[in-house]
């Protein structure tokens, strides 16, 4: 026979599983070291996205109490994480100190005048937030230590219930019988009797029914007086503006009036006209007066000339009287 195998005839079982079962193994190791690498990955992943690798500077935050605060609490600035826990630790004061890891890159944030507060809330957790006033002072140094400010809403609710008791008891005593509530709405109770009763508002205004009736009687009358004088209105309406009224009559006055006026003006043109000439008259005769001045002045002039010459021949005419007057 020979040696070589048939290789119709099956090789031995322990033979031919050997070779599986190791490349099983193979497979198995190979996942677990996708899996190991995976895990790696995503907890390396987690840890940069936290910011763990970042690099920080320390801000220590001294409180009264660390209660709601724990270990990888966000620092907040305008609703974004800046910071976040790194340690709590009680100080050797009492008072609980919060050591909190600031992103180098979010430093900026945080000056020499920011305030810190630690909020807890009735709804949800507690919250550290950061407030920055004036972004121009210097920023926070390293390690800079800050009293945090702490606001409790549930230590308001005593506050609040008792508030609210005292507000309770205050309305309980408004509403009663003997409170000014209470009283007010037993006035309003008559007033609304009134109202509904015949006569009306008339008599919660006039404070009875008799003076109610009086001013309805009043008015009465003065609808009555009303009515006269819109009859009289009328009248007077037809004798000053009807056809035969009073102002037709003065409109045809004013008419004639109008044309003596016009009439009168012509006149009064004329009259200018005969005024004119007459001025002009006046001048002429005012010249004529100066000339005839003028002329008197040259005919006094002759006469004293005349004069003198009848002077001159009586002086020396023979038959001329002695004028001289002889003294004894």
């Amino acid at each position: 026979m020979s040696d070589t195998p048939d290789p119709l005839l099956k090789p031995p079982a322990g033979q031919a599983e050997a070779p599986a079962r190791e490349h099983l193994e193979f497979k198995a190791v190979l996942l677990l070291a996708f899996m190991l690498v995976l895990v790696v990955g995503s907890a390396l992943y987690v840890m940069y996205a936290r910011g763990v690798f970042d690099s920080t500077q320390k801000l220590v935050l001294i409180s009264e109490d660390s209660e709601g605060v724990v270990v990888g609490m966000d620092l907040t600035f305008s609703g974004f994480p800046i910071g976040r826990v790194r340690r709590i630790e009680l100080a050797e004061d009492g008072k609980a100190r919060i050591v909190v890891d600031v992103a180098s890159k979010d430093a900026h944030w945080l000056r020499e005048s920011s305030v810190f507060t630690l909020v807890r809330g009735l709804v949800g957790s507690t919250n550290i937030r950061a407030y920055s006033g004036l972004l121009t002072d210097p920023q926070l140094p390293d390690g800079a230590v800050r009293t945090v400010l702490q606001g409790d809403a549930a230590g308001e609710v005593p506050k609040l219930i008792a508030a609210a008791k005292d507000l309770i008891e205050t309305l309980n005593g408004l509403a009663g019988s003997s409170g000014a509530l209470g009283t007010s709405l037993g006035n309003l109770q008559v007033l609304t009797t009134r109202l509904n009763g015949s006569g009306g508002a008339l008599t919660v205004l006039l404070g009875g029914e008799a003076e109610a009736k009086k001013l309805l009687l009043t008015l009465d009358r003065s609808n009555a007086l009303l009515a006269k004088l819109d009859g009289m209105a009328a009248k007077a309406d037809t004798q000053v503006f009807g056809d035969k009224g009073v102002m037709p009559e003065t409109r045809a006055t004013v008419v004639q009036l109008n044309a003596l006026l016009g009439e009168a003006r012509n006149s009064l043109k004329k009259v200018d006209a005969v005024l004119v000439e007459a001025q002009a008259v006046g001048a002429n005769a005012r010249e004529a007066t100066t000339d005839l001045g003028t002329l008197r002045g040259e005919v006094e002039a002759s006469l004293r000339k005349v004069d003198s010459l009848v002077n001159e021949i009586n002086r020396k005419w023979p038959f001329a009287r002695d004028t001289e007057v002889k003294l004894p």
